[in-house]
């Protein structure tokens, strides 16, 4: 990751940066159409690095769509092995997860 990505006024704001300790990243902000390109790209880099379980910290996440959930199950379902801990997600993702991909042993969520 580069840094966070700047917010803008008057539109939503997403920050990304790495988790320092452990394989993953923390999300800042809200996941939405106007932040997707971002997210998207944290994840890309998150699958990059992933080896056995990454971390996606996101209890400072107000707000994330079906989209971004989907992006973030996509990924998870594309990793060669191992999984990824979703921690403090915003109460949509799980219940978005559980809607569209029941099951997937992919993603463990930590509230």
């Amino acid at each position: 990751m580069d840094g966070p990505v700047p917010a803008v006024p008057g539109r939503a704001a997403l920050e990304v940066s790495a988790l320092h300790g452990r394989s993953g990243i923390r999300a800042r902000g809200e996941i939405s159409v106007l932040t997707r390109p971002a997210w998207e790209q944290a994840l890309s880099e998150l699958a990059r690095r992933h080896v056995g379980v990454s971390y996606v910290e996101l209890s400072d996440v107000a707000f994330v769509d079906v989209a971004g959930v989907t992006a973030l199950a996509v990924t998870a379902m594309n990793l060669p092995d191992g999984r990824v801990v979703v921690e403090n997600p915003p109460p949509q993702l799980p219940r978005v997860l559980e809607m569209f991909w029941p099951g997937l042993d992919r993603i463990e969520v930590a509230l």
